[in-house]
């Protein structure tokens, strides 16, 4: 019988897993363009770039997704060009206009399950796909997909405050789309449903309900919320047994999903009740699983021990929210 890993064993895989071992990356990207102490409505290391226009901001955002995804599930793929880049246009607390993609395959054949899943998440999502770039007559199959967005009010990485309580919404109502670690809630589900869903965020943030927010992503939970907690330069303890969790899933294997509907907030403790009724009226289950703190540490906890995940004293992660 294998028994169950350690607090001390899931800090550790969650310090050292690949999805936040490439978050790691941007930290050496943006030293390389030199973009560390440049002004802008909102700092680098966020999911949109939040360019001020009129009364709000437009939001602009793109994602690639990893060959060997692209190849195995190349429906999912292109329907997770829409899906995650509205989702990004989300958590920023917008509402989405447009995508563009730049697909690359070896053949037509190759390029059509692609075009066909990227077909569907525009239609499902009601964001058209208005241009792009093609290439049918490459050595595999490689996939970018950028979106244009609008918010009037923004959700950010960066506004993260000592005593706000940290929330955790996901859509639980899916699949593990295996070996992936995709957890789809998404295909299959009804278009109008999931239209509802994706403007929660921008409900929130347009009514001065929450001012920072991320969406859950390859990083996984904690892995996100490492990026949030190092934007705000604030620290949070996380409560392992309040994260929202499928039956009969494993933790450790949870902690590492991408789900296809899960963002973290960071909620003033007066917005608490109704931001989480935003969700759970939705059927969408929704909880708080931690506190933020003025501290530069953050720990995973399941309520009897206590391990720390980072010390962003000790070392950055993406290296943003740092003093310049």
């Amino acid at each position: 019988m294998t028994l169950p890993p350690s607090l001390a064993e899931i800090a550790h895989g969650i310090r050292h897993g690949r999805g936040l071992a490439h978050k790691r990356d941007i930290d050496a990207v943006i030293g390389r363009l030199g973009l560390g102490g440049r002004a802008a409505a909102v700092p680098l290391g966020d999911d949109c770039a939040a360019i001020p226009d009129g009364d709000g901001y437009l939001l602009l955002a793109i994602e690639g997704f990893m060959d060997g995804f692209v190849a195995d599930d190349p429906y999912f793929a292109g329907f997770c060009g829409v899906m995650v880049n509205v989702s990004d246009i989300a958590a920023m607390g917008g509402r989405p206009i447009a995508v563009v993609d730049a697909l690359w395959s070896r053949d037509q054949s190759h390029a059509d399950p692609v075009l066909a899943g990227l077909r569907a998440g525009a239609e499902t999502f009601g964001v058209p796909v208005v241009g792009g770039h093609s290439n049918t007559r490459n050595a595999g199959e490689h996939l970018a997909v950028a979106i244009l967005g609008r918010a009037k009010r923004l959700l950010t990485s960066f506004d993260a405050m000592p005593g706000d309580s940290l929330v955790a919404a996901i859509d639980l109502r899916g699949r593990f789309r295996d070996p992936h670690p995709y957890w789809d809630a998404a295909t299959g589900a009804p278009a109008e449903r999931l239209r509802g869903d994706t403007a929660i965020l921008a409900g929130i943030a347009e009514d001065g309900l929450a001012k920072a927010a991320k969406d859950i992503s390859m990083a996984g939970l904690v892995g996100t919320a490492l990026m949030l907690l190092e934007c705000s330069r604030v620290g949070a303890a996380i409560r392992l047994d309040r994260i929202p969790r499928p039956e009969g899933i494993d933790l450790a294997r949870w902690l590492t999903a991408f789900p296809s509907f899960g963002y973290l907030l960071s909620v003033s403790p007066s917005n608490v009740a109704p931001v989480l009724r935003r969700f759970t009226d939705r059927g969408i289950a929704a909880s708080v699983i931690g506190g933020v703190d003025a501290g530069r540490i953050a720990t995973v906890s399941d309520g009897t021990e206590e391990a720390v995940v980072w010390d962003f004293a000790a070392s950055p992660l993406i290296g943003c929210g740092q003093e310049t």
